[in-house]
């Protein structure tokens, strides 16, 4: 029988005080390799909040899954934003280019309701509305209007 622990862990910085250490320490698995592990595995996420998984077995083998961060967070990176903007429609907090857009909906496809990458694409530019972010200094509805349109279709080939 198993055991599961799902935590938010800051990205190449987990450490083995709350939450994981207390949650790991009745299992009886080696807490600094667990944490170690994460590290090692959140690495490419450093800066941000990262969902991770970490499954324990009767033998105390552990197998951990880290998450993608949210998209907003992912949005934050590439914009190199400390935050978005607590008026959207009147301020804004960054801007990012379309190559940028692209590559946080590659990064999230799998966990998206969307089949396609240009839906994927366009709920990422949904989420640039609500943080007040630009792309390529474009209101982001008109974004949306372009792909629509098929300005954008050389990026979906």
């Amino acid at each position: 029988m198993s055991k599961t622990i799902e935590a938010l862990v800051d990205a190449a910085q987990a450490t083995p005080g709350p939450p994981l250490g207390p949650a790991l320490g009745p299992l009886g698995v080696n807490i600094k390799a667990v944490i170690d592990e994460i590290n090692r595995k959140t690495q490419g996420f450093k800066g941000m909040r990262v969902p991770i998984k970490i499954e324990v077995d009767d033998s105390r083998n552990f197998t951990i899954t880290v998450g993608v961060p949210p998209t907003s967070s992912l949005l934050l990176r590439e914009a190199g934003v400390e935050k978005g903007s607590g008026t959207p429609n009147t301020e804004k907090a960054g801007n990012i280019n379309f190559d940028q857009c692209i590559k946080v909906a590659q990064t999230k496809h799998e966990s998206m309701l969307a089949v396609t990458l240009r839906s994927a694409v366009k709920e990422v530019v949904g989420t640039c509305i609500s943080m007040g972010l630009t792309i390529d200094n474009e209101d982001p509805k008109k974004v949306i209007e372009a792909i629509n349109t098929g300005k954008y279709d050389e990026f979906f080939e």
